[in-house]
């Protein structure tokens, strides 16, 4: 949905008289274009939920498109804040420094510094544990939901295992993983699939390469463990299969497979 410059500047104007208390609209250049971003921010954030509209249709007023946005906006805000009040209580970083203080330092001060009125599309975060999706096209409350579910995801499928054996996997790919920046569900994976590629039980060693003719059939092998293990959760398949092609590729050209 395209809208003139002549539909938006009228938004912009009540949000700059909101934001001043309705006592003027006349704000630093520096604010008009962050409620300029904030007003677009929120379009598109409708425009997502508008997706499935019939071919045709009229065209929504911009004004009556931004509300939606903002109503979008909030719930996504209230769905984010309840994800994570969710996950905190077993949140389990693995003695890991970055997902521990992403989750447990960093998030938390979001939630208080946000400002889905006048500034929805600030991320604030830096997010610097990295997760199996690309969410770099995205921003404000979005990425971080995003980011949480991916988390609630890594949760789920890390909590399949033992504390002690996913511990003993992430010390065996990296001595100091107390400071490494990987995401530990990909490294997890990666011990999974050289065990499936073995065909030895998940808490056997393994002591040497086996045949790579083995990794083209990963794939199939990854469906059959998520569905025998995890009751064939299918978002989760998916999230693990964003993960599978990096580890072939490191797993064809590993001169060492770390004993897990």
């Amino acid at each position: 949905m395209n809208y003139e410059m002549e539909e938006l500047v009228p938004i912009v104007g009540k949000l700059a008289e909101k934001y001043t208390g309705r006592e003027s609209t006349s704000i630093p250049y520096e604010k008009a274009e962050q409620l300029m971003g904030a007003v677009l921010y929120c379009l598109y954030e409708a425009e997502q939920t508008e997706r499935n509209l019939p071919v045709g249709q009229k065209k929504i007023p911009a004004q009556q498109m931004y509300e939606r946005g903002v109503e979008v906006v909030r719930e996504k805000a209230g769905k984010a804040l309840k994800l994570y009040n969710d996950m905190a209580p077993d949140f389990d970083s693995y003695e890991n420094r970055c997902l521990h203080d992403t989750f447990v330092k960093e998030l938390p001060e979001f939630f208080k510094r946000y400002d889905r009125s006048f500034d929805p599309q600030n991320t604030i975060l830096t997010l610097d544990y990295p997760v199996l999706r690309d969410l770099s096209g995205l921003a404000g409350i979005h990425r971080i939901y995003e980011f949480l579910l991916c988390l609630e995801l890594e949760q789920k499928f890390l909590k399949g295992f033992p504390q002690g054996y996913v511990r003993n996997i992430l010390t065996g790919y990296w001595g100091q993983h107390r400071d490494m920046t990987e995401n530990l569900c990909e490294i997890v994976l990666l011990a999974v699939m050289v065990h499936m590629m073995a065909g030895k039980p998940l808490g056997e060693r393994i002591l040497e390469e086996e045949d790579y003719e083995k990794i083209q059939k990963m794939k199939v092998k990854l469906e059959r463990f998520v569905k025998e293990y995890y009751e064939g959760n299918r978002e989760l398949e998916d999230y693990l299969l964003g993960a599978v092609k990096g580890n072939l590729l490191r797993l064809r050209e590993a001169v060492y497979i770390p004993h897990f």
